[in-house]
């Protein structure tokens, strides 16, 4: 039978033995899930998948300069081109791990020289080799599912960076508008209380009230001026770190000042089962287990044994003129067996570590899912609460306001001394400043909720019935 056709039959068999793959077939592990969330009726969860990038839940706050903002993050931050490249590099391994499933050639062209006692000769030789390892029992198929497996995970670990920067990004641009806010109280704040310094040495030089008084008075002044000094500081390290998150140095990015805070996007009362599947964290988990479960079919090939097909063919000769010649070829051609047939339980111990190993991935996969939805749940507590406790302090701080109108018009008419007005304005300007503490604590929360959920809700609906909204009023 004529070599070729021998090798014709040898791949055929491979082919034919090749159809089996060890190793259990991966199914998606059983997850905790809850049917649905306790403290916002309607919400429910569905299976995870992977993130869309595309969705940029951050309109939902309704302002350019945060947009702005997530565009030089998502071109400039160094963390996610770190995490890109990882995702390059696996998505590159998918590709080596495939080659194995095909022929490999291999060429040589060489001159050796021996000597002996009779001498020295001299041997050239060009030859072509072909090697292939038929995949009979499903090994490097396997190993393949493996690395894409691994490689999805880096996927999702890249959409899991993305969506970490943008909320680490808005919260912190969210924060910096607080500050916005309570640097114009605190001007509001010194303008009356400068006013209030103004009467006061008015009074006490009419002999109306002691020096006491312009002492309170200037020292409640100074106070509010150095508190006003110590937002600067706390303004500026939030803008530092938001020009970090956008591959800038810290003196490249200023944000200037609005005069509003960023609108509170409206929680929808009822959201589809699509619920986590955005998350990020949880696509990467499963996929991780997917890996994990591959590799438990490529440690049990090695209990049987490898066939290798191979062929080679040259020519070799001493002479250069007569090199390339009939008499000088020469060729090899014929399948290979090879197994361990002793190994004193190691492979029996790869199995091992190998299921170990997917269980460990179950369990993380399991545990990502129930983090997930505790970061969800603690997000809905908060929000419900926030609510109820900034309705609360609106009150707190209306009946503050009225008692400061009060004290000024009593003290003004000589009913009480100036420690009662500063005790109102005082108190005046710690509700205003707990209510915006209570507001920006509510703004991050929302952005908690965002990216406990994987990247919002059903992000055109809530746009567009804050539209509606808007256009109602």
């Amino acid at each position: 039978m004529k070599p070729i056709v021998k090798l014709s039959l040898f791949a055929l068999a491979g082919v034919l033995l090749s159809g089996c793959a060890l190793g259990p077939d991966y199914q998606r592990p059983a997850a905790p899930l809850a049917l649905e969330f306790r403290h916002t009726p309607g919400w429910k969860v569905a299976q995870p998948a992977d993130l869309d990038a595309s969705v940029a839940w951050w309109a939902l706050y309704q302002d350019a300069t945060l947009a702005d903002l997530l565009k030089q993050l998502e071109a400039s931050n160094q963390n996610l081109r770190a995490a890109e490249a990882a995702w390059r590099e696996a998505r590159a391994l998918v590709s080596g791990t495939r080659s194995a499933l095909y022929p490999s050639a291999t060429g040589q062209v060489g001159t050796t020289r021996r000597g002996d006692d009779a001498g020295v000769s001299k041997s050239n030789e060009v030859a072509l080799g072909l090697s292939w390892q038929l995949d009979i029992w499903g090994q490097v198929r396997r190993q393949v599912e493996a690395s894409e497996a691994n490689a999805q995970a880096s996927a999702a670990e890249w959409a899991g960076v993305r969506l970490s920067q943008q909320a680490e990004l808005v919260q912190n641009y969210l924060q910096l508008r607080v500050i916005d806010e309570q640097k114009r109280l605190y001007d509001a704040t010194i303008s009356a209380y400068e006013r209030s310094l103004r009467t006061t040495e008015n009074r006490y030089r009419a002999g109306m009230v002691t020096r006491a008084d312009v002492s309170q008075a200037l020292t409640q002044l100074r106070n509010a001026q150095a508190q006003r000094i110590d937002l600067d500081w706390q303004r500026a390290r939030y803008e530092h770190a938001i020009a970090l998150l956008v591959g800038s140095t810290p003196n490249a990015v200023q944000v200037a000042a609005v005069t509003s805070l960023p609108a509170l996007p409206e929680l929808p009362l009822v959201v589809a089962s699509s619920l986590l599947e955005r998350r990020p964290d949880i696509a990467a988990a499963e996929r991780r287990v997917m890996a994990a479960n591959a590799e438990i079919g490529v440690a049990q090939t090695a209990y049987f044994p490898d066939l290798t097909l191979s062929a080679s063919g040259g020519y070799r000769g001493s002479n250069l003129a007569d090199w390339i010649s009939m008499p000088n070829r020469f060729w090899s051609i014929g399948p290979q067996f090879a197994m361990t047939l002793f190994d004193a339980g190691l492979r029996r111990s790869k199995v091992e570590q190998a299921e170990a190993r997917y269980d460990q991935q179950v369990a993380r996969y399991r545990q990502t899912t129930l983090q997930a939805i505790g970061e969800v749940e603690d997000a809905l507590v908060q929000l419900n609460v926030l609510a109820q406790e900034i309705e609360v302090q609106r009150e707190a701080l209306v009946a503050a306001q009225d008692a400061l109108r009060l004290t000024e018009n009593q003290y003004a008419a000589g009913m009480v001394d100036y420690l009662s007005v500063s005790s109102a304005q005082t108190a005046a300007l710690n509700s205003e400043r707990a209510l915006l503490s209570l507001l920006g604590t509510q703004l991050t929360a929302s952005v908690q909720l965002i990216s406990a959920l994987g990247g919002g809700w059903h992000i055109k609906d809530t746009l567009a019935q804050q539209s509606s909204d808007n256009e109602s009023e």
